[in-house]
């Protein structure tokens, strides 16, 4: 039942390399490492001794996990309430708007899931008459890139049938059963229980598939007993790699939907979902995508919403400072070619779910997007990890720009059928989802709630009154 002493070497050398990028003094721990004994014991010892090493002392940068330590890093102007004039009637409609143009963003980008450059996808596109990309894409691109994502059969133009099923659309529905069964607040424990009944662990990767095996083994130790809730809030300190990955990002959407020009609560919202797999960059990006959503529901100017959304993250973090700078770049710039330009050549190092420069690619997005068609088509030319912010990207257009923002024939060959990767989840219309996404507004305004009953919530009050 116990991990190879392989993979768990495999595992802290991958930490050491996420702490040298964080700013620790990582001087001889590889070393330190190779000479360890191949034991349990020994490899126990030492992953509990990396979360004592220090920082170097050149190191710029403070970035905080703990959401008060984030708070008083972050600019303390920011608005703490309501922002614009709040319409639940108008929001609904703008959250549907959302989630289906999530849905078609992601769909648009999974079948070239394979991190390419935009360069690259303009030779592609370009070869075969398709430049700039208008549409889903079709197994002509495919042969011009000469490479594809495994799901090619079943996203490609002339081949859907359904929104297939994808990691991205999965978590924005676990958002959205988090809020409708817990509300504003929901815990740990509960991200946990709903992990446990509703993500099969093939449908999760990096911090997310390590936590969620971690939660497996927190049930079988505990059962349904209650058990001290500091255990999950370490999790992510121990022996898991890549918690600054977009992992997290991707499950921001909901938590934007359901806050309608409160970008603080949306924010915090999502500091409480990021922060149980993530940490640092991780979680900014988290609480900065959703804190933007918030805000897209009631401000009409793209840098203005950027910039309040900037307001909740730690001003002395890289994230900050590396989104500041794309968005000056943005800012200044004549078209979304020029901003991408200006992104690529400064932060291309990070490509494929390193955030960073997919952060700035999805500020461009917004300020130059025509529609939420021809943005979703922007975000996904310039990139990277291509179905999850073109996810995100559909997200945050679809709530700017509002209903009937979305032309038709983007969402026709679903024929309003949606495959989720999600177990114990039955509802299969498109339609239906959007409009059960769209209440997530008035649910969080009213409190109105409901645990359903389960095997993990045998201990709960449902409500049901049975």
């Amino acid at each position: 039942m116990l991990p190879s002493l392989t993979f768990l070497k495999l595992q802290l050398e991958g930490i050491l390399r996420n702490k040298f990028e964080q700013g620790h003094q990582t001087s001889g721990y590889l070393a330190k490492l190779e000479q360890l004994p191949a034991s349990y014991d020994a490899y126990l010892e030492f992953a509990h001794s990396l979360a004592v090493i220090p920082m170097r002392d050149n190191w710029p940068y403070y970035e905080p996990n703990d959401l008060d330590e984030i708070w008083r890093e972050s600019d303390p102007a920011r608005p703490l309430g309501q922002i614009g004039i709040l319409n639940l009637k108008d929001s609904s409609k703008r959250v549907e708007a959302g989630f289906l143009a999530s849905v078609c963003g992601s769909m648009l980008g999974k079948t070239i899931e394979v991190n390419p450059s935009l360069s690259e996808l303009r030779q592609a596109l370009t070869s075969v008459g398709e430049w700039p990309l208008n549409d889903y894409i079709s197994e002509e691109i495919l042969h011009a890139l000469d490479r594809r994502h495994w799901s090619w059969f079943e996203t490609t133009r002339g081949r859907i049938r359904y929104v297939a099923p994808d990691d991205d659309i999965n978590y924005t529905l676990m958002g959205m059963m988090v809020l409708e069964q817990f509300g504003e607040g929901f815990t740990k424990r509960d991200l946990r229980d709903l992990w446990l009944n509703h993500l099969p662990i093939s449908t999760t990767w990096g911090p997310e598939r390590a936590i969620l095996l971690r939660s497996g083994i927190s049930y079988l130790e505990h059962d349904k007993e209650l058990f001290n809730h500091s255990e999950i809030e370490a999790w992510p300190d121990f022996m898991v790699q890549g918690t600054e990955l977009c992992g997290a990002a991707i499950r921001a959407d909901a938590y934007g939907y359901a806050c309608p020009g409160q970008p603080a609560l949306a924010a915090e919202l999502a500091w409480r979902d990021a922060s149980f797999t993530h940490r640092r960059t991780g979680i900014y990006a988290t609480m900065f995508i959703a804190a933007a959503i918030a805000a897209a529901h009631v401000l009409r100017d793209p840098i203005e919403i950027i910039k309040t959304a900037l307001q909740f993250i730690p001003k002395r973090s890289r994230f900050y400072e590396i989104t500041q700078d794309c968005l000056e770049m943005v800012a200044n710039a004549d078209d979304w070619l020029e901003a991408y330009q200006s992104i690529n050549q400064k932060y291309e190092t990070y490509c494929h779910c390193q955030v960073y420069q997919e952060v700035g690619t999805l500020i461009n997005t917004l300020r130059f997007a025509d529609n939420v068609g021809d943005g979703i088509c922007k975000q996904v030319m310039q990139g990277n990890d291509t179905d999850s912010f073109g996810a995100t990207a559909g997200s945050l257009l679809g709530v700017y720009f509002g209903p009937d923002s979305l032309e038709s024939r983007w969402l026709e060959p679903f024929q309003d059928r949606i495959h989720t990767g999600l177990s114990n989840f039955h509802e299969q219309k498109l339609s239906t989802l959007a409009e059960r996404m769209g209440r997530l507004p008035k649910l969080l305004k009213t409190g109105q709630h409901r645990v359903l009953p389960s095997e993990l919530y045998v201990n709960k009050n449902t409500g049901l009154g049975l």
